[in-house]
Order: C-alpha cells, then structure tokens, then sequence
C-alpha cells in the first residue's frame, strides 16, 4: 500500500528550527547527514520522518530551486513497491523528473507544481523514541 512516509521542510536556520520542534512538539533526532549540496537532519515522532534541510550556501541544483526560495515545505514522499513501475505511471502523467537519472528517491513535479519524491519499501523506518527523550 502506498503512504506518505516522509515530509521536508527547507530552513534557513537548521539549529533553532531543530530545537524549535523538539522542545514544542516533543520530535527527536533519528540522524543527521550531509547528502549532495545540503545538511539534512531527520525527525521523528516515531511515526513519521520529518526532515529539515539546510542546503548549500550559493548551491544552484534543480533539488534546491524545486520549491522555490527561502524556507518553505520542500517535498513530501510516498512510499511505493515498484520504484520502476510508479516513476513510469508519474511520467505517463507529464510529471516532470526533478533528480538526476538514476537517483533514488526519485523526485518530480506533480500536477498543481508541488514537489513530491518516490521511496522504496522501508526507507524510512520508524525509530524507537531514545530514553532520554522520554
């Protein structure tokens, strides 16, 4: 069954937004990694993976632009069996490739212009809350 897995917000100040939605919401840090030209910094409220994404200074990837510029919701994932098989049907739709070819997740332009990405099957897992964090 396809489901929303994953959403990701692009930020301007990656710290004091981190901070800002452990201690008001109560998510914690599943990881954080540097991929390409952004700092990315996982959330979780166990159920969920909410990223915060700190690209680049003076980066000027297609990823970057998509969702315009400035702080805003970069893109949402859904989860999908066959990444073959879905990246097809969106295409089939017009849906415009975003990612460089052969890049997983697979990020396009959905009808209306919002960004959205295709993930494999348990990309994102569902990590237990750390004691601490109780």
């Amino acid at each position: 069954m396809n489901r929303i897995v994953h959403l990701a917000l692009k930020v301007d100040d990656l710290e004091k937004t981190t901070k800002f939605y452990e201690e008001v919401f109560g998510f914690w840090e599943a990881e954080t990694r540097k991929t390409r030209d952004h700092l990315s910094r996982h959330l979780t409220d166990g159920e969920i993976d909410f990223t915060l994404i700190k690209y680049d200074e003076g980066t000027q990837s297609a990823e970057s632009k998509a969702a315009g510029e400035g702080p805003c919701i970069h893109h949402f994932a859904v989860e999908v069996e066959n990444m073959e098989e879905s990246t097809a049907k969106i295409k089939s739709y017009g849906c415009e490739i975003i990612s460089d070819p052969g890049v997983i997740p697979v990020k396009f332009r959905a009808p209306g212009g919002t960004v959205a990405e295709l993930v494999p099957v348990g990309r994102y897992k569902k990590p237990e809350r750390p004691a601490n964090k109780a």
